[in-house]
Order: C-alpha cells, then sequence, then structure tokens
C-alpha cells in the first residue's frame, strides 16, 4: 500500500509493505500524490506482492480547495494521466508469457464523484458515481464479449462508438474475491460482476474439456461454465447470510419477500444440477448443436443465480433502512416539551413583570407575536421538502424581506417612513445576491465557472480589473469594519482598562488579517520568507489575541467590582468585550468575503437595534410595555443569522463544510485543533456572533426606562426574554426539523438532505443553548 494514511488506520496488520502520507491537509496537492509515484513504478518490477494500492489524493485536494475548473485540477489530472500510461507501458512490457504480470488486472478507480465545486458527500450523482477503468494484458474473445451485454453506447464528438458499463459498488467486493480466487465476504449481497470477471483469463483461456468430457469446449462455454460455477458459491454465500440473518435480527425481511427470495434460489439450485448431468450428444446430434444447447443452458443457469442475488439486493435495500419509533417518537416528545417550557416560561415572565396597578397594551404586542410567529412557522414548515431545505438560504432571505415590507408598509401607513427601514430593504437586496453567490459555492475559491457572476464581472472589465478589485476590495471592507468596531468599543466598553486592551487587540488582529491577505495576493511581489510568515504566523497570532482577549474579559467580569458600572453600562461592557474577541477570529477564518459579510451584519445588526427603538418610541410605552421584547425583532436577528449562514458558501450538508478554513495557519492535522477552527468557521456568524449580540437588542429599554422602576430589574427581565426568544425560534425550527425527518424516513435524500439538515440544526441548537446559558451568568 502507498498513498493516503487512511488504509493503515483500517488495516494496520495487512500489508507487508505500507509507504503511508498523511491525508488530511486539503491543501497540499502533491505531498501523497509523489509518494506514490516514488514507489509505484519500481514495485511494479517486484514480484513480491499479491495486491498493490496506490492511492493518490491530489484531485480530490484541489477539488476542495481550487474547485473543478481550475489550473491546478487540470495540472493533476494530466499527471495522473502521465503515470497511468507509464504504468500500462511496465505491465506490458512484463506481461510476456511467464512474466510477472501475465495474469495482472489494473483496476483505477475513484471512491466518489465530484461535484462542479470539488465537493462531495451528497447524493447527486455527480458525487455518488465515479468511473472505474479496468485493463488486462489478455483480451476476452469476442464470442465472450458478445454476451456482456449491459453496455450503453453512444457516438462520441468524433463519431466513434464509445460503450460504458454500469457496476453497483456492492458488487465490488465479491467480483475481487473472485479473480483474487479468495473466499467471498460473508457480509457481502453484491454479485460478481461478468466483464469484470471476463478480463481474467483464467475463465475462458485453457478450458478445453467439455462439460461432460464428451466434446471440445469453445471458449464462450468454457467462460459461461466458469461465470455459472463463481454465481453458483456467490449465490450459496449470499444464502447462508440470509439464513442467519434472518434467524438472528429482531425485525428481519418480510415473510412474504423472503419466501420469493428462497423459491428463487432453489429454483436455481435445481436447474444446476440438471446442467450438471453428465450426458453425451446423441449420434444424430452434431457437435455443433450440442455446443449451442449446452450454451443456453448455462446462460438459463446464469440468468437465476443473477435473478436470485438482484432480487435479494433490491430486497436488502428496502429493508435495511431500520429505525427505532419508540426512542424517535421520546426524543420529539422532549423536544415538543421544551418548546413548550421556553413558551411558558417567557409568558410568566411578561405577568411577572407588569405592576399590579397597571394592566399590559397587549393590544400592540399581540399582532407583533402573531406575525413572528408566523414567519417561523413558514420557515420551519418548508423544511418538509428536500427543494426547500436546498433552497433554505432564498426562503430566510424572503421571509426576512418581508419583514421589512411589513415594516416599510405600516410606517408609509403611520407617516413616520425612517431611513433604517429603507436601508434594512436594501441590505436583504445585496444578502439575496450574496447568498446566490454564497450558496454557488465559488465565492471561497480564486476560480469561478464562466457563468459565475464574478466571471461575467470579470469578462466585461477585463481580468486584471478584476484581479485588482478581488485584492483591494476585502482589504477596504476590513478598513470600515475596523473603524466601525472602534467606534463601538468607545462607546460601549466604559472600563478604562479594558477599553483599550480590546482596541488594541483588535487593531492588531485586523492588521494580522490584512497581513495575511496581502500574503496571498498576486498583486505585490513577496519573498519566499515574508509570504510563509503571512500566512502562517498571521493567523496563528489572530487566534492567540482572540483567546487572550476572551480570558480577560472573563477575568474582568469575574474580578472587577460589581457597582463599579451602573448595570446597563456593565452589559454593554461585556457583550462588546465578548464580540470583539470572537469576531476577529471569525472574520479571519471566513477568508477574502468576510469583511463584506461582517459589513452586512453589522448594518443589519443596527437597523434592527434602530427599529427596535423606533417601535418603542411609536408605542410610547413607558416601562411597564418596555418589560415586553419585541419578538419581530428577535425573529429578524435569527433569520439574519441563517442568511449569514448562506452568504459565507455555508450548507446543511457535509459536503458544505469548508475545510480549507480549518488550515488557516496550519499544514499539519490535529483533530481537536482543525475540528475547533471547522466549528467556529461553520457556526460563527450564524450561531456565535448572533447570540452574543443579543444584549445590545434589549439595552434599548434603558432609554426608555421610567422613574418608577429599577432599570436593574428590567435590563435583566428583557434581556432574558430576549435570549428565551431567540432559543425559543430556534428549538421550534430543530422541533420542526425532527418532524421532517421522521415522516421523511424513507424519502430517497434522507441520508443526502433531511439526516445533514437535522444534524447542522441540533448541534445549532445545542450551541446555541449552551451560549444562553454561559450568557446569562456571564451578564447576571
Amino acid at each position: 500500500m502507498m498513498g493516503d494514511d487512511t488504509w493503515i488506520q483500517l488495516y494496520p496488520e495487512h500489508f507487508n509493505k505500507s509507504f503511508p502520507y498523511p491525508s488530511f491537509n486539503v491543501k497540499d496537492l502533491d505531498t501523497v500524490d509523489n509518494g506514490v509515484i516514488d514507489h509505484l513504478l519500481p514495485s511494479l518490477h517486484e514480484n513480491d506482492w499479491d495486491v498493490l494500492i496506490a492511492h493518490f489524493l491530489g484531485v480530490d485536494h484541489a477539488g476542495h480547495i481550487f474547485g473543478v475548473d481550475s489550473t491546478p485540477m487540470i495540472q493533476k489530472l494530466e499527471q495522473y494521466n502521465q503515470i497511468l500510461e507509464d504504468v500500462i507501458d511496465t505491465l506490458k512490457s512484463l506481461s510476456t508469457p511467464g512474466g510477472p504480470h501475465e495474469n495482472t488486472l489494473l483496476l483505477v478507480m475513484g471512491d466518489h464523484g465530484q461535484t462542479l465545486n470539488g465537493d462531495h458527500g451528497g447524493g447527486t450523482a455527480e458525487e455518488v458515481e465515479t468511473s472505474l477503468f479496468a485493463w488486462s494484458p489478455k483480451t476476452p474473445p469476442d464470442a465472450v464479449l458478445s454476451v456482456l451485454g449491459e453496455n450503453s453506447c453512444n457516438f462520441d464528438l468524433h463519431g466513434k462508438e464509445v460503450c460504458v458499463s454500469t457496476m453497483q459498488q456492492l458488487d465490488f467486493a465479491v467480483t475481487v474475491s473472485a479473480l483474487l480466487g479468495i473466499p467471498f465476504p460473508f457480509g457481502s449481497i453484491g454479485r460478481v460482476n461478468p466483464e469484470l470477471y471476463a478480463l481474467s483469463a483464467g475463465t475462458w483461456d485453457n478450458q478445453r474439456t467439455g462439460i461432460n468430457a464428451c466434446t471440445p469446449q469453445d471458449d464462450l462455454v468454457a467462460w459461461k461454465m466458469r461465470y455459472a460455477e463463481v454465481l453458483c458459491v456467490n449465490s450459496w454465500q449470499v444464502k447462508r447470510y440470509i439464513d442467519q440473518y434472518s434467524g438472528s435480527s429482531i425485525i428481519g425481511f418480510s415473510a412474504e419477500y423472503l419466501h420469493h427470495v428462497e423459491e428463487l434460489y432453489s429454483k436455481a439450485q435445481a436447474n444446476w444440477s440438471e446442467v450438471l448431468k453428465p450426458t453425451c450428444p446423441s449420434e444424430t446430434a452434431k457437435g455443433e448443436e450440442f455446443k449451442e444447447s449446452a450454451s443456453s443452458a448455462l446462460q438459463l443457469q446464469i440468468d437465476a443465480y443473477s435473478s436470485f442475488l438482484e432480487s435479494f439486493a433490491k430486497l436488502a435495500r428496502s429493508a435495511w433502512t431500520e429505525f427505532d419509533l419508540w426512542l424517535m417518537g421520546t426524543g420529539l416528545l422532549l423536544m415538543i416539551l421544551s418548546v413548550i417550557t421556553q413558551a411558558y416560561i417567557l409568558v410568566r415572565l411578561n405577568a411577572v413583570c407588569q405592576p399590579s396597578d397597571q394592566e399590559c397594551p397587549s393590544s400592540r404586542i399581540i399582532p407583533k407575536l402573531s406575525f413572528a410567529f408566523t414567519l417561523v412557522t413558514i420557515r420551519a414548515a418548508s423544511l418538509l421538502s428536500n427543494s426547500y431545505i436546498l433552497a433554505e438560504g432564498r426562503v430566510t432571505n424572503f421571509l426576512l424581506a418581508t419583514s421589512c415590507i411589513a415594516g416599510v408598509w405600516s410606517s408609509a401607513t403611520n407617516g413616520n417612513f425612517t431611513i433604517e427601514e429603507f436601508i434594512f430593504l436594501l441590505l436583504n437586496i445585496f444578502a439575496r445576491f450574496g447568498i446566490e453567490l454564497g450558496m454557488s459555492k465559488q465565492i471561497a475559491g480564486p476560480t469561478a465557472t464562466k457563468d459565475h457572476p464574478v466571471s461575467i464581472i470579470c469578462d466585461i472589465f477585463g481580468s486584471s480589473f478584476c484581479n485588482v478589485s478581488m485584492d483591494i476590495f476585502p482589504i477596504i471592507s476590513l478598513a470600515m469594519v475596523t473603524c466601525i468596531v472602534l467606534k463601538l468599543i468607545a462607546y460601549a466598553v466604559h472600563q478604562r482598562f479594558l477599553k483599550y486592551f480590546i482596541i488594541c487587540g483588535t487593531i492588531l488582529s485586523y492588521a494580522f488579517i490584512a497581513n495575511y491577505w496581502a500574503s496571498e495576493s498576486t498583486l505585490l511581489s513577496h519573498t519566499k520568507a515574508v509570504q510563509e510568515i503571512g500566512r502562517s504566523l498571521a493567523p496563528r497570532f489572530v487566534y492567540a489575541i482572540g483567546g487572550l482577549s476572551l480570558v480577560i474579559s472573563v477575568l474582568w467580569r469575574l474580578f472587577a467590582p460589581v457597582d463599579s458600572l451602573k448595570f446597563n453600562k456593565r452589559i454593554t461592557s461585556l457583550s462588546a468585550a465578548m464580540l470583539c474577541s470572537w469576531s476577529p477570529t471569525i472574520l479571519m477564518l471566513l477568508g477574502r468575503q468576510g469583511a463584506f459579510v461582517a459589513l452586512i451584519c453589522i448594518t443589519g445588526a443596527w437597523c434592527i437595534i434602530m427599529l427596535q427603538q423606533k417601535y418603542q418610541k411609536d408605542s410610547k410605552l413607558d416601562i411597564t410595555g418596555s418589560c415586553v421584547a419585541n419578538p419581530v425583532s428577535v425573529t429578524q436577528w435569527s433569520l439574519l443569522a441563517v442568511c449569514l449562514f448562506y452568504l459565507t458558501g455555508h450548507w446543511c450538508t457535509f459536503d458544505g463544510l469548508r475545510y480549507g478554513a480549518a488550515f488557516i495557519g496550519f499544514d499539519n492535522f490535529h483533530i481537536i485543533r482543525q475540528g475547533f477552527l471547522l466549528s467556529i468557521d461553520t457556526f460563527g456568524v450564524s450561531h456565535i456572533l448572533p447570540v452574543l449580540s443579543l444584549p445590545f437588542v434589549a439595552i434599548h429599554c434603558y432609554n426608555t426606562a421610567s422613574k418608577k422602576s429599577k432599570v436593574k430589574d428590567v435590563t435583566i427581565n428583557i434581556l432574558i426574554q430576549v435570549h428565551l426568544m431567540y432559543g425559543l425560534i430556534t428549538a421550534i425550527t430543530t422541533t420542526v426539523t425532527i418532524v421532517c425527518v421522521t415522516i421523511q424516513r424513507r424519502h430517497l435524500m434522507v441520508w443526502g438532505l433531511f439526516a445533514p439538515k437535522y444534524v447542522f440544526d441540533a448541534i445549532g441548537l445545542l450551541l446555541t443553548d449552551l451560549l444562553i446559558c454561559l450568557a446569562s451568568f456571564y451578564y447576571s
């Protein structure tokens, strides 16, 4: 074995020789491939192996980092073409009679397919289908090839007929076992593939004794005989597995279908006994007629065994997706109880904060609550459709825009339209285009397909303008984000030491981010040392400064005098410190798109907060009314977070994970470190930053507080309500996702879409609840 070290992790004691290379650094296109090349051709001249595995990884990594339509991908494919030519030339030269590779079979395959973005893990045909090229030094006779009729033949661009066959993955193990002459795997239910089996010369060559030793046997009859024999053993092994599985499994198979499959096997075995009876042709029968009769009998036998194996494979596919409905029901019940509990606590909080001599203005709150609940319900119900799961980013953006339009309509009716509403509506338009780019998953890569918007812009203005813009625009956006963040710190952080420390850390972090982007720029000339320092040390400094800021803010929370600041100012200081600790790391992991996404995030948050204050002012609520947080604002906050998730190129599928982000600043793989960075990149803008920003939605109550009530009590109440509302929205969505997965558990896309969506939502809910619990302790 040579190449991907996953083979050694799976089979540590199975190889006589192994040359493993680390496989998890997706930015490394050449280390594994060069190691394989160094050992592959020399090993072909040796005769000390039965199976040689050469696992290349360059194409896989090039797809993840650069996409399919990229120069590195083309270079890797050209390299593989040359390697394949060299391997076949070597095998040909050593395949002469008596040579070491006289009976060697070459298989070249992919372990999965790729999307246009180079990713995989979903259920689309381009991801689950891959190529399999087989070559043998001996070509089967035309008579044998004529019966292998499972080809789909078409004409290529040059008018040449090209025939392509298909093979199920479950057939691969038994086919290779048959060619190697080793026992079939007990748990395999596949069928020996006839085309691959025909590439072995032993299946048709040197078979000159007939079935009954009465007449010479031609190549076709010899091959059919050998293939029927191997299918006999294949079927016996599958039947043995069926019997043991049916006897030990609690659920097992349907009695009706199982009886049908057993009948097929019994019929095939009975026919096989007839085929093996030693009979000779009569004196009147000609030899050719006897051979044709024998060939027909063998073909019927092959069809009988094939029918048995295919029928059981179909039965297994339909029955082996088992679900424990009791456990699923228990989990769903717990989620429903959790939602009811959160809703009840929200109602009680609203009732507790009301003075006994005043009546809550519910007439103003109920319409807002109904509208927010409608938005959440529509989004949650859309998850029942796999098409809407794929388009979740667009659906969420549509609902967020709907809430904006409803606010604009209400303001226009009352004659108090504000600039924030216009900006928020305009922001949704930008977000929609950004989501289209993000969901195309091309924004993170340096290359783009011809129909990509970036490519169209480059065609209009020229590639040089495009390259300059893609290098300069992120820096400009980062500078704008830096100015906004510094103003936020100056306004929100009131403790002098904490303010200056966060300001210095923010400036340094953003400077290192700019340095990292500059080191990757093609416009500037760098020495190799400067480039390496910028790419490896700059991200690590950002991570270190963020971690240090996080520790300082926690220590200040624990040891600073409680009464040194008013409660409201203390909340804003802690919130700003926490946001500034996390945001540079998230910005670094998001790449050059991060600054633009941060601008959208900040602008959207500012609009929501200002519209929340406008709602308070227009309602003319005193402190009593202020006890009820605006549910529409919290819902918009949640919808904006989902939009940001898709805006940054993420998907709720496992191939939507941006693996390259886990290696920013690091070349070596460490599962905890890379897993932590990947988690921050995945959930940073959709869960971490939105939850940590929630206090700014609640803090508006300070400005509308009455002198009759304590500001601290009101602020805590509003803060708890906002956190509970946000958690309730996330819990409702996750609960409905569980319902949808339960209903669609037999759906074709259950593992490709519904199950990953459930995993992402469940992890997001867990992370949200954890952050809310920590925030409650942090701010209390």
